[in-house]
């Protein structure tokens, strides 16, 4: 979830909201590679949610001990900046690393390193633990803490109207994306084409969440399928972005359309909840009557918009599961591959080009259901995911930094057919003897 935005003052022309976007267009030596990783943190006497409490401490710690620079709202610490990076809070508080723009994946590598060495100096006497998982396996919803946040408090009571999974997303869910840049709106466009048509695929190789409520849930990636039943007019594969014509503008009308969370002023969360941003360009927004929005607004509203890739200055690509240390690094390795050489781009925008969106819808929920296993269309997704990692590591080779070493763990994946999830199943249904509270150790950062 983000922080406040600065994006600049008052919106006098309606153009300004794609030209905002359009401000993210980078020489591509001036590309950047950031990334964002959830755990869960855990007590390790009874496996119970870390409160706040704790992890303020572990916060304060961090501010003290490596150089860290507080963020608050209110009276409360909600979460840290240093050189680029940020540690925030998630809604049931799950601790995120939102990584520095770096140069290439061995510095995301050193990046990740550094800081769980950090954190655990900070925590070696608190009995602390951080799971890399996609879902809570055992806790119920009533047992997650919550963090003093209004962004979180607002979101909370919207959820529960509009979909059925919403509160599931934000206290129990944990991903591992990436943030990558784009050299022009044609190159967006060909970049978020293959985002989209293939995080189904990045939904498949990292999965890791098999396990709710403390049993099996039937889907690889539980994560996954609470997206899908959470807000239907933010969330989704977003079909409008392979029509003719697509670009900054379109994007702009859809996320005009979404209705808004809240307004940012004066360090307090404004109740928003339901209204439209078209009335606010207006002067006419309820929650703040005879006020236009700045591009701070806008660039706060692009945030409250979840499709599986999304678009701001930048592109995150959000289809995956949280998961082990080598998984965290592999992400970015495989969408660096993918996108940042352009005869790879060139390459998986062939391997999507006959996929309809039915397919990759379909794609989606296999991918939740299934993992490597799932197909849709008649499209099979260990096959799909065998040429985008093939895609991936090529484009890698292509940089020469020797990037593709981390792509190492979904080569195995594609090799056996089989992820993170299917292991923790097997773990749980042999050697664990069907004692869930074996993940804590197993996923344990």
């Amino acid at each position: 979830m983000s922080i406040p935005q600065s994006g600049g003052g008052p919106i006098e022309r309606p153009e300004q909201l794609a030209e905002f976007l359009a401000k993210g267009c980078k020489p591509k030596e001036n590309w950047r590679i950031g990334t964002e990783h959830e755990k869960f943190g855990f007590v390790t006497a009874d496996h119970a949610p870390l409160p706040y409490a704790g992890i303020n401490q572990i916060m304060t710690r961090l501010i003290d001990r490596f150089g860290w620079s507080a963020v608050t709202e209110g009276d409360s610490l909600i979460g840290l900046k240093r050189n680029g990076a940020n540690i925030s809070l998630e809604p049931g508080g799950q601790f995120e690393l939102s990584g520095a723009p770096l140069e290439n994946i061995h510095q995301v590598r050193d990046e990740l390193q550094n800081h769980l060495d950090e954190v655990a100096a900070v925590t070696a006497d608190m009995g602390v633990g951080f799971m890399g998982i996609g879902a809570a396996p055992i806790w119920s919803e009533a047992a997650m803490p919550v963090m003093p946040k209004g962004r979180y408090r607002l979101m909370t009571d919207y959820m529960g109207r509009v979909g059925t999974h919403g509160t599931q997303m934000m206290y129990r869910t944990s991903t591992v994306q990436v943030n990558l840049d784009f050299g022009s709106e044609a190159d967006m466009v060909q970049k978020m084409r293959v985002a989209l048509a293939l995080q189904p695929v990045a939904t498949a190789l990292f999965a890791s969440s098999p396990f709710f409520d403390g049993a099996l849930n039937g889907h690889r990636s539980w994560r996954s399928r609470i997206w899908r039943g959470l807000d239907d007019s933010r969330t989704g594969m977003l079909p409008f972005a392979f029509d003719p014509g697509f670009g900054f503008q379109r994007y702009v009308d859809w996320v005009l359309d979404v209705p808004m969370y809240f307004v940012y002023r004066d360090g307090k969360y404004i109740d928003a909840l339901g209204q439209s941003f078209r009335d606010f360009l207006k002067g006419q927004l309820p929650a703040l009557p005879g006020e236009v929005p700045t591009l701070s607004d806008w660039a706060d509203h692009l945030t409250t918009v979840f499709p599986e890739a999304r678009l701001k200055q930048f592109i995150e690509m959000r289809g995956a599961d949280a998961g082990d240390q080598a998984h965290l690094v592999a992400l970015p390795a495989f969408w660096v591959g993918l996108t940042y050489d352009q005869t790879a781009l060139d390459a998986a925008s062939d391997l999507i080009k006959g996929l309809n969106a039915e397919t990759r819808e379909g794609l989606r929920v296999a991918a939740s259901e299934k993992a490597l296993a799932g197909e849709a269309g008649g499209v099979k997704l260990h096959q799909l995911a065998l040429e985008a990692v093939k895609i991936a590591e090529a484009g890698l080779i292509a940089r020469g930094l020797g990037e593709e070493i981390f792509l190492q763990p979904l080569i195995e994946n594609v090799q056996k057919g089989e992820v993170q999830a299917d292991r923790l199943i097997a773990a749980y249904e042999g050697e664990w003897g069907r004692d869930l509270t074996k993940v804590y150790a197993a996923t344990r950062l």
